[in-house]
């Protein structure tokens, strides 16, 4: 009989931990609206989860408590964002496995039209603009190795809005050239500077990793796209159509 001692600390993963905290409908919710890498405070939280205010503190300690989001204190008030992009990644594939939602009203639809055609994935663009972009990337050379299409036979390990891992896209020296010019600063860090998703509702490559962070926030610095008060939707300015046409010829 081996001594308690050497038993090792720990299991397997407790999966049941993670998927009990998620079968909360409103808890869902306030996950969903913290998927564009903001922080927002309870109260906003609340009114996203359409609950009281008590409940949905009680909500936020839960997913505090196990990790899944992280809470900032600015002055009185408490902010909440998700824990880290692998909480992105996992929202995003619960969004791929999920079943659609019916559309009950005008403004249902509306809402659904606008996160397919210009969103966040947490802290990068998606939607039709995201692969947009990454193919106007991919056809000015500033990155290379893939097209940016999606294959189920080819990409193999790969499925919708998870993490690519079949295609490697490297960035070139005239690309990086490019992004300065434009004013994208690069990251330094560990954090991969090129990843990319498999877009859930285009089924094609929008990019992420450092570079896909570095260009949504220097299209919001520069005022490209403006971004709601609350949600993943994001809308392109007229400045930011003029942008498109210029440097990405993408006609929005």
């Amino acid at each position: 009989m081996r001594d308690a001692a050497e038993l090792p600390s720990h299991g397997d993963a407790d999966i049941a931990a993670v998927a009990s905290l998620l079968a909360d409908p409103a808890r869902c919710k306030v996950l969903l609206a913290l998927d564009d890498g903001r922080a927002l405070p309870a109260s906003v939280l609340a009114d996203e989860a359409g609950v009281s205010r008590p409940t949905a503190s009680s909500h936020l300690a839960k997913l505090t408590e196990a990790g899944l989001l992280r809470v900032e204190a600015h002055g009185r008030h408490r902010y909440y964002r998700l824990a880290g992009p692998q909480v992105g990644e996992l929202i995003e594939s619960l969004v791929r496995l999920s079943p659609p939602r019916p559309v009950r009203s005008l403004r249902e639809g509306t809402r659904a039209a606008r996160l397919r055609s210009a969103r966040t994935c947490y802290d990068h663009l998606a939607g039709r603009l995201g692969v947009a972009v990454m193919a106007a990337l991919l056809d000015k050379g500033v990155l290379i190795g893939g097209d940016g299409r999606y294959d189920l036979d080819r990409d193999a390990r790969d499925s919708p809005s998870n993490p690519g891992h079949d295609i490697r896209y490297e960035l070139t020296g005239a690309g990086r050239e490019f992004l300065t010019a434009l004013g994208v600063v690069l990251p330094t860090g560990g954090r991969p500077l090129i990843r990319y998703c498999v877009d859930w509702t285009e089924q094609r490559h929008h990019l992420a990793g450092g570079l896909g962070r570095g260009l949504l926030d220097r299209f919001v610095s520069a005022d490209w796209l403006a971004r709601s008060s609350r949600g993943r939707a994001v809308t392109v300015t007229a400045a930011g159509r003029s942008a498109l046409a210029e440097h990405f010829a993408v006609d929005w």
